[in-house]
């Protein structure tokens, strides 16, 4: 596999929730300017986005979504990257949040994140044997003694989840007791995410084959009270949930680690002691073990296959238990729809 990166086979997916993107886009210049960019405007906003010139790029709005029709899906605050996701006709999408800026490594260098999402889904990945040296498709790295040679050609990776510094992901209590609490430390490593182990995806900074992977990165699981914070959110993290599951069955693998982008502190200074109670804490108490028990069955054999049988599980399953649950079966249902119908044409 090529590790050279095609300008023609990736997307790059802005989600809009603020209307002055200019410092954002200038500061990503060096390494977006090759590539095509879709822009998804919030549906909630109201202001005019402002946009540097020099950039090949789309933007999408309100009056775009409403070529879909009728739908259940809510493609409001950080949703809207989905709608990218659905429009997007390329072979890779990366996505990044509009308040995140290149990093610098520990040598002080500024990370392309763009080439490393594209070195992490162009390299195999291993899921079926943990490697202690990380990844071993990495310069300088390698397998350690005693890993099996039949399975040193690893398998393709179709998710790559990248980390940041400075502002942490947390959730709001978390938030609440640590609201001072910075991320200064760059771990020089990316890891394939084992065979079975669950994780909490956020799409901040992330990457995937949208050719192979698209039928399952849908938004579905909204909470009762959800906001237009990262940190009251749960859709990007069920949406991971079910991407590890899918890949998991069809022996694709999922990396995270590198690259790192910085986050601005734009959240860092809102209200959060008002959420005395937040849904997720509960939700996440029953999703963790229905996903760490769940088995697809031999007879899904692609990603469209796969999606199906498990919006079936969680509606017969995790439906009864709480009502977000069935209207997260709905939305997935409902995105398998939009997927053949406005998501599945190829560039």
């Amino acid at each position: 596999m090529s590790l050279e990166i095609q300008d023609s086979e990736v997307d790059i997916v802005i989600a809009a929730l603020q209307p002055n993107l200019t410092t954002f886009f200038e500061a990503w210049r060096p390494f977006f300017s090759r590539f095509h960019i879709i822009v998804v405007k919030d549906p909630d906003m109201a202001e005019e986005l402002q946009i540097p010139t020099g950039f090949d790029l789309k933007v999408y709005t309100k009056s775009d979504m409403g070529v879909l029709g009728a739908t259940s899906i809510d493609f409001s605050g950080h949703s809207c990257r989905y709608f990218g996701y659905l429009v997007s006709r390329k072979k890779y999408v990366i996505s990044i949040d509009d308040n995140c800026f290149p990093a610098k490594d520990n040598g002080g260098l500024t990370v392309d994140a763009v080439a490393q999402h594209m070195s992490n889904l162009k390299t195999p990945a291993t899921p079926f044997f943990f490697n202690t040296l990380y990844d071993p498709f990495r310069k300088g790295a390698d397998f350690v003694r005693g890993y099996p040679f039949s399975l040193r050609e690893g398998v393709e990776c179709m998710l790559s989840c990248g980390l940041w510094l400075h502002n942490a992901d947390y959730d709001p209590m978390t938030h609440v007791v640590k609201r001072n609490q910075r991320n200064t430390t760059y771990v020089d490593a990316v890891m394939t995410v084992p065979l079975g182990a669950m994780m909490p995806v956020s799409g901040i900074n992330v990457a995937f084959n949208r050719e192979v992977l698209g039928p399952v990165m849908f938004p579905a699981l909204r909470l009762r009270k959800e906001g237009k914070h990262r940190w009251d959110t749960l859709e990007d993290v069920w949406n991971g949930l079910c991407a590890k599951v899918v890949c998991d069955r069809l022996r694709y693998g999922v990396k995270t680690g590198l690259p790192y982008v910085m986050r601005s502190d734009a959240e860092a200074g809102k209200a959060l002691e008002s959420l005395k109670e937040w849904e997720g804490v509960k939700v996440m108490d029953v999703v963790l073990p229905f996903f760490e028990s769940l088995k697809l069955s031999s007879t899904s054999v692609t990603v469209e296959d796969c999606v199906k049988e498990l919006t079936s599980i969680v509606k017969e399953k995790l439906g009864p238990q709480n009502a977000i649950f069935a209207k997260a079966a709905d939305a997935m249902e409902e995105w398998t729809k939009l997927w053949k119908s406005h998501g599945a044409q190829s560039a």
